[in-house]
């Protein structure tokens, strides 16, 4: 038998070992140039969170004010279901929240009224784009808008996913799909409740699920090669002009956040003082979070709304008219 007609093999010990420092995208969310499934049952806020790890991949601030982004650089969209419009109202509202102007972000959103990665003509299309492009991230939501395949014939469903992991292998891109979970799940693993074949569970090599319960909102974290955090609460927070972001519900974190705007709050808070205030005062008087406190304080001080004197904060004095 000729050596060309062999598979290639090497000894276990020189295969290649786990590169820590180029482990991570979002350090324990989503692994580098990793693909997998946002999942969630309809109105689980997916789309948000896909929002939220795209602005923070492209800003390099933390994802959710938690998990640090490893590997910052471009992001690119194909929102199918939300217009341009509201993906842009949601996109600002997150820059902002982070300290950026949506324009000072690498995100690039695919236009394209549709988009079909079984058929090959949209396929090498896409393919050309991301090379282009060279994203570290690429969200394409939601998978049923982008096939017309039957979701529980595993073969096709795999033809599909198979494309995508090609697609992720050879541009180096770390893909995000978002996927709808059965109304009515069956309980258990989070990812056995994704609608059609098991084929998408079992793809993802980093995986998150949202699911609602009562009105609170869980955040489940899986990787096929790591230990993923325990389950926590998110919220969408509504900031103004109908904008809002998400951000980790701390039990007994004063009143809800999310029917009120922190920044508002802040400067009530220095007006009514009459006077400079510290942060650890500010903090006790609000109860919340220290770092959501400052990231507040820096887009007020920015925005010129307050004033920073060394280590304290007040509403500006306005000058005197003559």
């Amino acid at each position: 038998m000729k050596s060309d007609d062999c598979l290639p093999f090497v000894r276990a010990a020189h295969l290649a070992g786990v590169d820590e420092a180029h482990r991570w995208l979002v350090h324990s969310l989503w692994g580098r140039a990793a693909v997998g499934i946002l999942g969630g049952a309809p109105k689980c806020c997916k789309s948000w969170l896909a929002l939220e790890l795209s602005v923070s991949v492209a800003s390099g601030k933390p994802c959710l004010g938690r998990f640090d982004v490893e590997d910052p650089g471009t992001v690119m969209l194909y929102m199918a279901e939300d217009s341009a419009a509201v993906v842009k109202a949601r996109l600002q509202g997150l820059s902002w929240h982070k300290g950026f102007g949506l324009d000072a972000l690498p995100i690039e959103v695919i236009t394209a009224p549709a988009v079909r990665i079984d058929r090959a003509c949209d396929q090498d299309r896409l393919t050309r784009t991301v090379r282009r492009v060279a994203p570290r991230l690429l969200v394409l939501d939601p998978f049923v808008r982008l096939h017309r395949i039957d979701e529980n014939d595993a073969g096709e469903v795999s033809a599909v996913l198979g494309y995508l992991r090609a697609l992720q292998r050879d541009l180096d891109v770390a893909i995000l799909v978002v996927h709808h979970a059965r109304k009515n799940g069956t309980g258990g693993q989070a990812g056995q409740n994704l609608r059609g074949s098991g084929d998408l569970h079992a793809w993802g090599d980093s995986n998150l699920y949202l699911r609602r319960h009562q009105g609170a909102l869980t955040l489940s974290i899986e990787h096929r090669a790591a230990a993923a955090p325990e389950p926590f609460a998110l919220r969408l927070v509504p900031m103004r002009d109908e904008q809002a972001y998400l951000d980790v519900a701390v039990p007994g974190e004063g009143p809800d956040r999310g029917a009120v705007d922190l920044e508002h709050l802040i400067v009530s808070s220095l007006a009514d003082a009459g006077e400079p205030l510290g942060r650890a005062v500010l903090r006790d008087k609000l109860r919340v979070r220290n770092e959501r406190l400052g990231e507040a304080l820096t887009r007020l001080v920015a925005m010129g709304a307050i004033v920073r004197t060394n280590d304290r904060w007040a509403v500006p004095v306005p000058s005197p008219t003559p």
